[in-house]
């Protein structure tokens, strides 16, 4: 299992970062890990829960169970599809609201992918910050996009105005990663997440992944950089 020590030495993040990270994991923040196919959420995912307090009780919920957390307290939660016939199907939906009962301290979810989006953002809102979970989008501003899309494509009848002020309300941190043209995996962006104006979730970036160079062989040189901005959270 790769430990954080090891993605310094990829140069997924740096030193900063990871310290930036401690600190955003201690203080329970509530992450997302936005970012392409393959371009190593759920390792960054992984990493972030070592980070976590040991005593701490942590409730996992996957549709594959891919998350090897290296934690002492925790609770397995697998959706299941629907038998031949129709019948005895289980929704991540399903399972956030049962994890509730389950006294945890985080939740983490391995992946949004429909209306258990608004299920996350609830729990995340009732006691149970620190929680994190991954999601496909290609920037921070399309993250939050997602976000509002999944909930509008499900059942529950909330004007969209609402369902921002809920993202706004939830969510701490977007961490964008993304797999570059040589191959390599790099945070190219942290977002903190403000607030409300208008009808506007509000962002600020706090780091970000600068481009500098490309050596002969291909390879991408570039360097995080803060961007200066002091986190509200």
């Amino acid at each position: 299992m790769l430990k954080s020590s090891d993605l310094v030495a990829m140069q997924t993040i740096d030193q900063s970062i990871f310290e930036f990270f401690q600190e955003a994991v201690g203080k329970r923040c509530n992450i997302l890990i936005s970012g392409g196919t393959g371009t190593g959420k759920t390792t960054l995912l992984n990493i972030l829960s070592q980070l976590i307090n040991p005593h701490e009780r942590l409730v996992t919920i996957e549709d594959v169970a891919e998350l090897q957390l290296g934690h002492p307290h925790v609770v397995r939660l697998e959706t299941r599809p629907p038998n031949a016939e129709g019948h005895g199907e289980v929704r991540s939906s399903d399972l956030i609201r049962n994890a509730l009962r389950m006294r945890p301290d985080r939740i983490i979810l391995g992946e949004i992918r429909g209306a258990e989006c608004f299920d996350l953002l609830a729990a995340m809102n009732t006691g149970h910050d620190g929680s994190m979970c991954t999601l496909h989008a290609n920037s921070a501003r399309e993250c939050l996009g997602r976000m509002e899309n999944m909930i509008l494509m499900g059942d529950i009848k909330i004007p969209k105005e609402a369902i921002s002020r809920q993202i706004a309300e939830s969510v701490d941190l977007i961490v964008q990663v993304k797999r570059l043209r040589d191959g390599s995996r790099r945070t190219t962006g942290i977002t903190e997440v403000i607030g409300m104006e208008g009808d506007v979730i509000v962002t600020q970036e706090l780091f970000k992944f600068e481009y500098l160079d490309e050596s002969d062989d291909g390879k991408i040189i570039g360097e995080f950089r803060s961007t200066g901005l002091r986190p509200y959270t």
